[in-house]
Parts: C-alpha cells; sequence; structure tokens
C-alpha cells in the first residue's frame, strides 16, 4: 500500500473539492426537483413554523415537508442548506441565506436562520423548498488539519504525525496487570488490554458480528477507571449516536457536542443544548438574554443615553453565566462525543484529552481524523478497513490514493498495534465462510450459539443465489419484463424493475410460504431488502410496501442502500444486485467492500438476486456464484 504524503494528499483534496463543487452547481442548474427529492437531497413543499430562540441563543425556525414522506432523506444536523421559492413552471429562486440545520427527524427538522429577517423572506416565499447547500465547513476544516500536521516541526502532533508516517518508533505500552474481563472473549479482551497500555495508537478491527463496539464501549470504561475524560468521535452523526447510546446504557455521562440523527428522548438528553437548558443557571441568562432583545426591539429615540452602558454590562453578565454553565457541563460529563468535524466546534476550543476514540474510522477520510487527533495525546482506531470505505466522489483522486484511511495506513505500517476480533456471533457458519475466507484470511469463526442456527430446516440453505439470466416476469401494470438494468437519468441511478418483483415474488414465497406470517409475528423475525442502488431502493419500496400479501409483515421488512445498512443485521437479507447487460459492466460493485457490508447483515439466510452471466466475469462473484445454492 502506498504512504500518500500530506503534499499529495491536500493536491487530492483540492480535486475532490473542485468535483462535489462543480457537481453540485451543475445539478443546481440542470436536475429537476422531482429527482432532487426522490434522491433525498430536497423537501418541497414545505411549511414554515414560528421562529424562536434555542437555548443556545440561535433563532431556528421548525420546516415541515408536506410531499413524499416516504422518501429517506439527508439532511442532519450541522449541514449547510438552502431555501427556494417555485413559480408553478420550475423555475426556481434561491433566497439569499444559508442556515444550517440543528436536528432533523422523518419529516421535520429545526434550523438555525442566520437572523430574525431570514423568517420574514421564508414567510413571503411561494410553493417554498428547502435542499442540501454545498458543504464549505467541512473542507476548511479539512485543509487546516493537514496543513497544521504537514508543517508541525515539534510537539505531540509531530510526534504522532511521524509514529503514523515516518519512521518514529512506537512508545513503550504501560506495564499494567492483565485486564481479565470474563465476558468477553479471548481477542476482545486482548483488544482492551492493548488499548489500555499503548501510549500512541491502538486498533481494533472488527469484521462484521464479532463484537467492535462491545470491544470499544468496554475499552472507554477501562480508560475511564484511569483518566477522568475522553472524547469519542466517529465520520457520521449515526455512529456517534450508536456508541453513544451504548454508554450511556452502562451509566456513562456522555456530553453529545452537536445533535443526533435520530432523535430520541435518550439521546436528547445527552446534548449540549438540552442539558444547557436543564442547567439551574439557565433561567436567570434566559432573562438577561429576553431583555437584551427587548431593549433592542425598542425604538431608537427611546433607548435613552446609557443604552449601550446598559447592553454592555447586560452581555458581560451573559457571558459570565454563560462560562459558568458551560464549565459546570464539562465537568459533570466523562466523554465528549462528537462527530470528526464536530471536533473542531467552538464549544471544544482550547480544550485537550489524553485518549481519543475514533469508531468507524475505517470510513473516514484521514484529513477529518486529523481534526480531531490534534486534541489528543494518543489514538484508538475501531472500524473494518474490509467494509464501507470514506466517500470519494473524483475518480481520480480515489485512484491515486485520498481514500486510503489513516486507520488502514497505520494497520499497515504498525501491524503491531492492530488486534483482529475473530469470534462472530452474527452469521451461521455458512453464511460466514466466503465473507471470511475472501477478506480476512480465513480466520473468523462462528460462535457456538450461531454457528449451525437455521430458520427452517437442515435442508434450507442458508445462502442462495436466485440467477435472472434467461428469465421474464410479469410487472406491475401486466407487462412482460426482461432481466435488463436501465438508466434512469444523469446522476440519478440504475434500475430493474424485473429484478424488483423477482424480489417482492421471493420475498412472498420466503416469508409466506416457508415460514408463516404468524411466526414472523410471534419471533419477530425480520428481513432487510439491500440494493446498492438509490433508484432500486425507490422502487423496491413502491412493490413490496404496497402487496397486500405482505400488510402484516411490512413493519419486519426494511428496504435500503447498501450504505444504510451498515452495522445493521437481519435474520433475513435479500440482495438485488441490479446490474444486468452485455459488456459485463458492474460499476461500482467491483468495490467489493460494499458488497461485503451487503452479504454481512444476514443472520440465518441471504439471497442474492442478479445475473450471474453479467457479475460472474469478475473473480469475486463467479467464486461466490459457485458457493451458493442455485434456484
Amino acid at each position: 500500500m502506498k504512504n500518500v504524503s500530506f503534499d499529495t494528499q491536500i493536491e487530492l483534496l483540492k480535486r475532490e473539492y473542485a468535483h462535489e463543487k462543480q457537481e453540485y452547481e451543475k445539478e443546481t442548474q440542470l436536475v429537476d426537483i422531482g429527482r432532487k427529492v426522490k434522491r433525498g437531497d430536497c423537501w418541497h413543499p414545505v411549511s414554515i413554523g414560528h421562529g424562536r430562540y434555542n437555548s443556545l441563543d440561535q433563532y431556528v425556525v421548525d420546516i415541515t415537508r408536506t410531499a413524499d414522506l416516504d422518501i429517506e432523506h439527508n439532511f442532519e444536523y450541522g449541514k449547510t442548506i438552502c431555501f427556494f421559492s417555485e413559480d408553478g413552471s420550475g423555475m426556481l429562486h434561491y433566497l439569499p441565506f444559508r442556515a444550517h440545520i440543528s436536528y432533523a427527524e422523518e419529516n421535520r427538522m429545526v434550523v438555525i436562520l442566520p437572523d430574525e429577517s431570514a423568517l420574514t423572506a421564508l414567510q413571503g416565499a411561494e410553493r417554498l423548498g428547502v435542499q442540501l447547500f454545498f458543504d464549505e465547513t467541512t473542507y476548511r476544516l479539512m485543509f487546516d488539519a493537514l496543513n497544521k500536521i504537514r508543517n508541525a516541526r515539534e510537539g505531540r502532533m509531530w510526534e504522532l504525525k511521524e509514529i503514523f508516517h515516518g519512521n518514529r518508533p512506537l512508545s513503550e505500552p504501560l506495564k499494567i496487570p492483565h485486564i481479565r474481563l470474563s465476558w468477553l472473549n479471548s481477542e476482545q479482551e486482548i483488544a482492551v488490554n492493548k488499548v489500555v497500555a499503548c501510549k500512541d495508537v491502538a486498533i481494533v478491527h472488527g469484521p462484521p458480528g464479532t463484537g467492535k463496539t462491545t470491544t470499544l464501549v468496554e475499552s472507554v470504561l477501562e480508560v475511564l477507571k484511569r483518566e477522568p475524560q475522553v472524547i469519542v468521535c466517529a465520520q457520521s452523526n449515526t455512529a456517534v449516536d450508536w456508541i453513544s447510546e451504548r454508554l450511556t446504557e452502562r451509566d456513562v455521562s456522555v456530553l453529545r457536542i452537536g445533535n443526533p440523527s435520530r432523535v430520541t428522548d435518550n439521546m436528547l438528553a445527552c446534548t449540549y443544548e438540552r442539558r444547557f437548558e436543564g442547567h439551574p443557571d439557565y433561567p436567570a441568562l434566559w432573562a438577561i438574554r429576553r431583555t437584551i432583545r427587548q431593549l433592542y426591539s425598542m425604538p431608537r429615540g427611546k433607548r435613552g443615553r446609557d443604552f449601550h452602558q446598559k447592553i454592555s454590562r447586560l452581555r458581560d453578565r451573559a457571558d459570565e453565566y454563560e462560562l459558568r454553565i458551560r464549565t459546570d457541563l464539562f465537568a459533570q460529563c466523562r466523554v465528549i462525543a462528537c462527530t470528526l468535524a464536530g471536533a473542531a466546534n467552538p464549544l471544544l476550543q482550547g480544550q485537550h484529552w489524553h485518549s481519543l476514540f475514533i469508531d468507524e474510522a475505517a470510513q473516514a477520510l484521514e484529513a477529518a481524523c486529523w481534526i480531531a487527533v490534534q486534541k489528543a495525546d494518543r489514538v484508538i482506531f475501531a472500524g473494518d478497513h474490509q467494509q464501507l470505505p470514506p466517500t470519494i466522489k473524483d475518480p481520480v483522486a480515489m485512484r491515486e490514493g485520498l481514500g486510503i484511511t489513516l486507520m488502514e495506513q497505520i494497520a499497515n505500517h504498525r501491524p503491531q498495534c492492530v488486534t483482529l476480533l475473530t469470534m462472530q456471533y452474527r452469521m451461521n457458519e455458512e453464511l460466514m465462510r466466503f465473507s471470511s475466507d475472501w477478506f480476512y484470511g480465513g480466520k473468523l469463526v462462528a460462535a457456538p450459539s450461531v454457528k449451525h442456527r437455521n430458520l427452517i430446516d437442515d435442508l434450507d440453505s442458508p445462502l442462495v443465489w436466485i440467477n435472472t439470466d434467461e428469465r421474464t416476469i410479469e410487472g406491475i401494470d401486466g407487462e412482460e419484463l426482461d432481466y435488463r438494468e436501465r438508466f434512469t437519468g444523469s446522476n440519478y441511478g440504475r434500475i430493474n424493475k424485473a429484478e424488483a418483483m423477482l424480489t417482492l415474488s421471493t420475498l412472498q414465497d420466503y416469508a409466506g410460504n416457508k415460514i408463516g406470517h404468524r411466526r414472523i409475528v410471534d419471533e419477530n423475525i425480520d428481513f432487510g431488502i439491500i440494493s446498492p442502488y438509490r433508484a432500486q431502493v425507490q422502487y423496491l419500496r413502491k412493490v413490496i410496501y404496497s402487496s397486500p400479501e405482505l400488510k402484516g409483515i411490512r413493519r419486519a421488512v426494511t428496504i435500503n442502500t447498501i450504505d444504510s445498512f451498515q452495522g445493521q443485521e437481519r435474520d433475513v437479507i435479500i440482495i438485488s444486485l441490479v446490474r444486468a447487460n452485455d459488456n459485463g459492466q458492474i460499476g461500482f460493485l467491483s468495490d467489493l467492500r460494499r458488497m461485503n457490508v451487503a452479504m454481512t447483515r444476514a443472520r440465518m439466510k441471504l439471497i442474492i438476486i442478479g445475473s450471474a452471466m453479467t457479475l460472474c466475469r469478475h473473480k469475486f462473484y463467479r467464486e461466490l456464484y459457485h458457493r451458493c445454492s442455485e434456484e
């Protein structure tokens, strides 16, 4: 594996930045509203709630979408958005300000506006819509981090840079008595001990189902026996939420910087904003802020000569209260949790920790990791570089190494830092074997509790490939469909309607005839329908959720992309691969890490639906096909 220098990373990141910005500008001009909505990047139309000041003195408003409620969206905390009005003919008029998401639910989000005048503009707009805006902030933070690390010549950041990328030897680990944790397996216990003892870096490499999160949580708990506070980060808000929830379940006080992607009471209770407004001093601070706003609302002629002095005194008092509340909140918690970019939040300015934990580190660009690494003396990475990689949109940047993560480089450069978890608790042995052989050198072992489990009987093969070659099927409208992929439009995706209908009939047969709806309900059996293409996912939802035969078990069926299924598992997984053409072109299905994610979501049954003629020109799919039973 090549070591990508900081100069090269900066140049490649510039390429990615330019590519993404150009794509955004092109889509803003050329892509119609309907397609943006289907991709989850736009809500239209929306309704506007009443404006208010939140506990952090930000002016916010509720935005609710009123159409296309079943489409999964990409709005989440911290993202930049813009608003537009639509005149009825499809022409858009963009409002001249930007806003930021405070938090987002399924069909509602709270948005931070620049000022009260922005709400007036929103209320006066016709057929209002909202869409994601190009994210300059995260890029700026990554460029700043790379430049600081590249130019570091002394101090702890320079030492870590030389350990991660250079030849500086690792520090000798602490000599501590071996920590016995009887509820963990041997590799998990070894990983926790390495985390506690390391002075520079440790890596917990967790293949699917091996208890990586469990190991990480135990590692945090053991470190907290020796340190007053740690910082835990991940690339996405979803990953931060996941580890935060597991820690709060163990009675660890977590302070969540930034709002959660899944707005539950448990997660909201951890957020800085909710704890801020729950502080005993908050009512006094709120009263001072209200007085300041009332003074500013007075006509200028009635303000009096001492107006500015009053405002200055009130602001000084407000600052004192804010500082006191902030100091208390940070002193009361044991874990600070945020995204990697969130580590640059002004609330964390000037703060430093001994230990930084980065979860799902194999999905994070190296530049993003350095945003957080600057704030710590040592780093513990957790993840699996054989699963989802970072998202890189520029093909040249990807080819030249921008997607090579810091965790992966360290794992290759300093293998003594890595603990591979090998006992997996999700899949039966037959489901596990192919992934283990191809990605992990055959090292994975199925735990006795899952090794032979099956849904029906020993004759039901856990691993099945339904070959779509030389087949036809009846579509929704009664037309005969062949199993050929179709391209739905520029930058939107590929779809295979016949394969979707076959997925529906396969689900109906397996769930209804072989298992039975009553057993599914009584035993909480669940199903995942996965496709690598969002257009196919949208179509699958349409045909499956409208099926009367599946009405009684609809809640047991989840349909989503591979990326959205990362970290999840289901009893039965059906994968619709979509690609079926004469040229053997499989696009990003050639990124086998994504397929590894899709295949390893299943506990007891995996059904792959796809064209063997198209896919088996690739060695991976050819070997997988030969391992599967065929229907």
